[in-house]
């Protein structure tokens, strides 16, 4: 959002707060403050307020943030004058701006939106606990509601959903692959993102496809004006970004690069990722022999504006990652190698018109292409004995267009089509003495949408968003209704309620090859909805919850209830060997969200809790009756303190949460066979850890613009072994034995980040 505010000379920072005033009073006291004018026509500012939590701010931080609050453009004139006019619809915001209600979610760069959104803004991002730069997916697992049972950047849930329920889009591209170093590193360079937002309820009726959560992710639409660049080297990968006009307010590229150096030399942070990662108590005894694995993505955006009425974009993304690990054991002369290649990548092209003040259009066209090829092979006596081998394959491409109405001030129409066409395709293939398929399958669907979402705002009254997404899936010849309402509505002056509702479906989820298990390894594959054995998934989700904020405080409090019908798990003999079947089964889920911050001065904390009830059931397991999900955190506390001083920041965060449950296995003493008693009705000791970070930041010199950031983080400070799971392999037939395999956190674990831009 542009704030055309540049003042040459360093303003003065003041203690600044505002309490659900009127702006043109905010700017009154500003004037004192500051010792400026605005000029402005009171119709843009009637019945506009404005929230800030009270914090030292120069008068350019202030503007910024009341620009971003209420969708106001502030121009300087001279040093003293400022002009206020109404933000236009710009060609890099054809969307109407949200309306902010909470500034400074966790920390200053995330934003909670009326709509029940959150914005994330990485470049804007201050210091959070445990993270030297701005992972996208680390930094969403802080808010409440967003737990990584297993400890990794991807493998997250979201009010108790599945892992693969949640939708991540990058500049129009769905993304599949999202990780890096097995789900420990988020794929996204935060370096090229300029917004992320997060929507976890009442989700816009654009948005399909998953049941349980959006991420969008945009890079910058805007045509750059100046060449900026920066590169960076932390404990895994190093990354280089540019930014840069080719033809002066008209073309513009955007471009960035991270690659790993652990071939090179693998630092103490990746050794004890790796430690983490490889893990395999089944086997004793082992010396690595070869670890040679790599991870690269990059990312590239044109950026071209015709008019003021019509820009184009084309962007694209690539993600890769291989493995090549062999251990061995040299008592039994076995070797064990896992060889793992994933690939994501991805094109989009945009067209955005501004057909008049009132009437806008956004149409887009996507490829996305996945591919994932693991082989575990065995070898003894230097002769390969078995190879269990996955592939997946996806292609997946649509287009799109919307048209948004702005019928007047309060009140907006969006229309608009989808069109998207998904070709899966996996494999599961054993080699021993012969070549066995033990499954496959290639699916295509094709996929129309027509969609319609109605916003309605009346300061006195409540603000509405209604919306209704209709679906047609082809090969399945089924239609799917999803309705989505979200009410808004200011009970006192420092009370707001919230209200939503909707319903959700998806066609393409991962294989759960145990209900009982989920392996360390990122290697789940993909397949699509049949409407027989792999149904199609649909959720109800329904919330209510108020947010207050006064006297410097923040309180959020929201309680839901989700049900998601249509799951399929394949058990893969692990209760029965005679079952290596898939179930369809449903989950239910109960939950509360908790989030309160205050700032005292230099000093900012928050803590936030959650509480989830997730039960399970699948026909033909467990006599029908319901279980416990493997995925059901019932309780997660997050407690932090940071302090700001200048260019210094520190962050501490304690981290605690109940253990997952498990299924509980007997060994027999008279022939050594497994027996298991119920269904995850055992519980792993609770989790905790305390994670530190701080950063510094500075200028290599006063005569260019040359800048630069040091940034040094522990997690886990005191190296607690945290009991992440409980799996079983083996028992795949009658012969086959089960091992038991415990998984572990991450020890103590150090980062360092040096970066430098201009």
């Amino acid at each position: 959002m542009p704030l055309i505010v540049a003042f040459s000379q360093e303003k003065a920072a003041f203690s600044i707060q505002f309490n659900d005033l009127l702006v043109t009073e905010a700017l009154l006291q500003l004037e004192d403050t500051f010792d400026v004018r605005f000029s402005y026509q009171d119709l843009f500012l009637e019945n506009k307020k404005i929230t800030l939590e009270k914090e030292k701010r120069t008068l350019d931080e202030v503007l910024e943030e009341i620009s971003i609050l209420t969708a106001i453009n502030f121009q300087k004139i001279n040093e003293r004058y400022i002009i206020i006019s109404e933000e236009y619809i710009s060609i890099d915001k054809i969307q109407l701006l949200k309306d902010v209600i909470v500034t400074g979610y966790l920390t200053k760069g995330i934003y909670k939106n009326k709509d029940a959104t959150f914005t994330i803004n990485p470049k804007k991002l201050e210091i959070l606990p445990g993270l030297i730069e701005a992972d996208i997916l680390e930094s969403i697992q802080l808010l409440p509601g967003v737990i990584s049972p297993n400890e990794t950047a991807t493998g997250f849930t979201v009010r108790g959903g599945a892992l693969d329920q949640n939708r991540i889009i990058w500049d129009g591209i769905n993304m599949y692959h999202k990780g890096h170093l097995f789900g420990m590193l988020s794929a996204f360079n935060p370096n090229s993102t300029s917004e992320v937002i997060f929507h976890n309820k009442g989700t816009h009726s654009r948005f399909g496809e998953r049941v349980s959560s959006v991420i969008d992710i945009h890079s910058t639409n805007r045509i750059a004006d100046r060449f900026k660049a920066g590169f960076g080297i932390n404990g895994i990968n190093a990354d280089v970004f540019i930014e840069t006009p080719i033809i002066k307010d008209k073309l513009s590229t955007q471009a960035s690069l991270r690659r790993s150096y652990t071939e090179l030399y693998q630092s103490p942070t990746f050794d004890k990722i790796a430690d983490k990662v490889f893990q395999d108590t089944k086997i004793t005894n082992i010396q690595s022999t070869n670890n040679d694995f790599f991870f690269i993505d990059y990312n590239l955006k044109l950026n071209y504006k015709l008019n003021k009425n019509n820009s184009f974009y084309f962007s694209t993304i690539f993600i890769d990652n291989n493995l090549d690990y062999v251990v061995e054991d040299q008592d039994l002369n076995q070797s064990f190698n896992d060889v793992l290649k994933i690939k994501n990548d991805g094109y989009s092209f945009g067209w955005n018109k501004i057909w008049n003040p009132k009437i806008s259009q956004k149409t887009k066209v996507f490829l996305s292409r996945y591919s994932l090829a693991y082989n575990y092979i065995t070898t003894e006596d230097i002769e390969q004995i078995s190879d269990f081998e996955k592939r997946n394959e996806i292609y997946d491409s649509g287009l799109s267009t919307e048209l948004i109405i702005h019928t007047n001030t309060n009140n907006n129409l969006t229309f608009g089509y989808q069109y998207v066409l998904k070709d899966v395709s996996y494999l599961f293939k054993e080699t021993s003495d012969l070549s066995i398929v033990l499954d496959s399958d290639k699916t295509v669907i094709k996929t129309h949408s027509v969609y319609l979402q109605y916003h309605y705002k009346n300061p006195k009254l409540f603000d509405v968003d209604m919306g209704l997404r209709t679906n047609y899936y082809h090969e399945l010849d089924a239609v799917r209704l999803e309705p989505r309402i979200l009410i808004y509505k200011e009970i006192f002056k420092n009370l707001k309620l919230q209200l939503s509702g909707e319903i959700k479906n998806q066609i393409i989820s991962e294989i759960d090859e145990t209900i009982l298990s989920d392996l360390s390894l990122e290697n789940k594959l993909w397949r699509l909805a049949d409407g027989d054995t792999f149904p199609i998934i649909n959720s109800l989700q329904v919330s209510a919850g108020f947010l207050y904020n006064a006297s410097g405080w923040s309180l959020d409090v929201d309680g839901y209830y989700k049900n998601i019908e249509g799951k399929t798990a394949l058990s893969l003999g692990f209760l029965n060997p005679d079952d290596s079947s898939f179930h369809i089964g449903e989950q239910n889920v109960l939950g509360v969200d908790f989030y309160a911050k205050k700032d005292f001065n230099t000093f900012k904390t928050w803590v936030s809790y959650t509480f989830n009830h997730v039960e399970s059931s699948y026909d033909g397991i467990n006599d029908n009756f319901d279980f416990t999900s493997n995925t059901n955190i019932k309780h997660s506390f997050t407690s932090s303190v940071a302090y700001k001083m200048k260019r210094f920041q520190v962050a501490l965060a304690w981290n605690w949460r109940t253990g997952k449950p498990y299924t509980k296995a007997v060994v027999s003493e008279d022939d050594g066979i497994y027996s298991f008693v119920g269904i995850n009705t055992e519980q792993l000791a609770d989790y905790h850890r305390l994670d530190f970070s701080t950063t510094y930041d500075f200028k290599f010199s006063k005569k260019n613009k040359l800048k630069g950031k040091l940034g040094f983080s522990i997690r886990n400070v005191y190296n607690q072994k945290n009991h992440l799971s409980r799996e079983y392999t083996g028992n795949n037939n009658l012969n086959d034995p089960i091992v038991v395999v415990d998984k572990y956190s991450l020890g103590i674990t150090p980062n360092f980040l040096f970066r430098a831009y201009w």
